[in-house]
């Protein structure tokens, strides 16, 4: 007997105003531009087709408002866990200014001052995966562009600092799922038709 097997999909939120200056946006709560606001609302036709259970989505307004625009007509529940990096000291600052400071300097493996730990991200990560496979139907997230790379990794059982090795633009989408059965999960798309940083 052929079952259908559950898939998340995946949204990072559409363009704010440091998504384009290229500064750490961890725990700010920026609204989106207005040419985000265009994208979130052109990123609904492609989410239309989908069968989706559940929608949650980060209670950052760049991520619930990427959820309205995209989806008006659905029910989105916030999760925490579904937050971006608290980047502490490096909230607001771009990667080529920290370097200056510290030469060499990476987020995944540097971390930030005051900031949240990458095993932080990852227990939060390790939760939604919890909460998504318990569910067992098709869920949407709107988040972050960490939070999502490290859940990617996390869902197929990588390290945390994997998710540097993935990149995600805003308003992109990307797909996980399964190959044969629930134990063997997998990225089926990533990064879908994302416009910058």
């Amino acid at each position: 007997m052929s079952q259908t097997l559950p898939m998340v999909y995946l949204v990072r939120h559409a363009e704010t105003a440091w998504t384009l200056t290229g500064q750490h946006t961890g725990r700010t709560d920026l609204p989106l531009t207005e040419s985000g606001e265009r994208a979130a609302r052109e990123l609904g036709s492609r989410l239309a087709g989908l069968r989706v259970e559940r929608y949650w989505s980060s209670p950052l307004q760049r991520a619930r408002r990427t959820a309205e625009l995209a989806m008006p007509d659905a029910l989105v529940e916030t999760d925490v866990d579904l937050m971006e990096w608290d980047y502490g000291a490096y909230e607001g600052r771009r990667t080529a200014d920290i370097e200056v400071e510290r030469p060499g300097w990476r987020l995944f493996r540097n971390g930030c001052p005051g900031g949240e730990t990458l095993e932080s991200v990852g227990t939060r990560a390790d939760r939604i995966v919890g909460r998504i496979r318990a569910f067992e139907g098709n869920v949407l997230l709107f988040g972050h562009r960490e939070i999502l790379r490290i859940l990617a990794v996390r869902w197929i059982g990588l390290a945390p600092k994997e998710g540097r090795c993935l990149q995600l633009a805003t308003a992109s989408l990307s797909a996980l799922g399964y190959d044969h059965d629930l134990t063997e999960p997998v990225i089926l798309a990533w990064n879908g038709r994302g416009t910058n940083r």
